[in-house]
């Protein structure tokens, strides 16, 4: 079959002066994108800056016979997010693609981690993603057609130790996703995130050495080219992919226990392993599908 192209298109990828957002635009532009590269350039926990990880990889692409420019603003403010989005219209002309991978990480147990550590990565993963987007919209909208891809995690699916604040933003974007799936898809607009696992630097400590190559970012990059593919025709999904293994992530509701005309505490102490229950789950496409299913149980 013929080879997945994207010549004509534009994509921002934020967070790419490293790792996985890196490896993200370098296959974009090897496959005929023009890309902005966005990194503000700091430490893993969010502080300091620098042009050199955005310049560097704008560097390699054009080396590599590609086009790119490169930009260092913030995603976590709006001002930030709106000059992403306007270098790209400045330099391109317009905007096809958004792949929302900046992060940083405050880990901390949850008794010890203070409020401001708490909105620090909600406002960079999960903020962030929103502004940047939010940025881009009107002009997905306007010529009715836009591939987003967002990055959440198995922490924020499943949840992890020590990371309350990352968590939580990660599966905010899971709402996000599925939101503007369904607001984007009238207009050609699909939204999907990924939930990788991969060797980076915000993983390193938490991986044995002999899996640096087994987790490679090479390995997570070709789902998100194939969600920022204009043939793609998912959306609202979520994928876990690591190792070169992928799977669809979803959230379902079992079958559940009804009782017509009223519920007692002792009827849901009574009937706890029929709530519990996993099957036959329901798989709703919206809201509207799984308020049917409640609908259809108590008419």
């Amino acid at each position: 079959m013929a080879e997945l192209r994207f010549d004509g298109r534009v994509a921002i990828v934020t967070g790419a002066g490293q790792g996985l957002g890196r490896q993200h635009a370098l296959e974009l532009a090897a496959r005929g994108a023009k890309v902005v590269v966005n990194d503000l350039g700091g430490s893993l926990h969010g502080s300091g800056s620098s042009a050199g990880p955005a310049a560097a990889v704008v560097e390699e692409i054009k080396k590599n016979g590609g086009e790119a420019v490169a930009n260092t603003d913030n995603v976590a403010t709006p001002e930030g997010a709106e000059a992403i989005v306007r270098t790209a219209l400045d330099a391109f002309g317009k905007i096809d693609i958004v792949v929302n991978n900046a992060g940083i990480l405050r880990d901390k147990s949850f008794k010890n981690m203070a409020p401001e550590e708490f909105d620090q990565v909600i406002a960079v993963h999960l903020r962030g993603s929103f502004l940047v987007t939010h940025a881009a919209w009107p002009h997905l909208r306007e010529q009715a057609y836009g591939r987003v891809v967002m990055t959440t995690s198995p922490a924020g699916l499943f949840g992890n130790f020590g990371q309350a604040n990352y968590s939580s933003a990660k599966m905010g974007l899971v709402g996000l996703t599925k939101t503007l799936a369904a607001e984007g898809a009238k207009y050609n607009i699909k939204v999907n995130a990924i939930a990788p696992i991969a060797w980076t630097r915000m993983t390193e400590e938490l991986f044995p050495p002999d899996y640096k190559e087994k987790l490679s970012v090479e390995l997570v990059t070709p789902v998100v080219a194939w969600l920022a593919h204009e043939t793609n025709e998912a959306t609202g999904e979520t994928y876990s992919v690591g190792g070169g293994r992928v799977a669809r992530v979803f959230v379902a509701e079992g079958p559940g226990f009804t009782k017509q005309g009223g519920l007692s505490v002792e009827d849901v102490r009574d009937n706890w392993q029929q709530i519990n229950e996993v099957e036959p789950y329901l798989l709703a496409k919206d809201i509207g599908e799984q308020t049917m299913a409640v609908f259809n149980a108590i008419k």
